[in-house]
C-alpha cells in the first residue's frame, strides 16, 4: 500500500480503553477462583490478545504490507520453535544427581 495511515484519535482512544478493559480483566482472573492451571491459561490468553491488538494497530500493521505482517508472524512461529525445543530438552532429561 502506498502511504501512511493515520489513524483518529478517536480510534485510537477506543483501542486504548479496550486494552485497559483487558487489563482489569487479566488482574480480575486473578481474583476469581478457576480451578488448576486453567486461571494461568486464561491470563495468557487475554495477554495474547492485548499484544495482537497492540501489534495490528499501535505498530500499524493492519494497514501496512501483508509481507511485514508475514514477517512478524514468522517470526514468533520461529521463537515459538525454539522455545518448544528448548523444553523438549529440559522437561524430558534425566537428573544427574538423583537427591537434588
Amino acid at each position: 500500500m502506498s502511504g501512511h495511515h493515520i489513524s483518529s484519535a478517536k480510534f485510537l482512544w477506543g483501542v486504548a480503553i479496550a486494552l485497559f478493559i483487558l487489563t482489569f480483566l487479566t488482574v480480575a482472573v486473578t481474583w476469581i477462583h478457576i480451578p488448576g492451571p486453567w486461571n494461568v491459561i486464561v491470563a495468557i490468553g487475554i495477554a495474547v490478545v492485548k499484544a495482537t491488538i497492540v501489534a495490528l494497530f499501535f505498530m500499524n500493521l493492519y494497514w501496512d504490507s501483508k509481507f511485514n505482517l508475514l514477517l512478524f508472524i514468522m517470526s514468533l512461529v520461529f521463537f515459538l520453535l525454539l522455545v518448544g525445543i528448548t523444553l523438549l530438552d529440559t522437561l524430558y532429561r534425566i537428573d544427574p544427581v538423583p537427591s537434588f
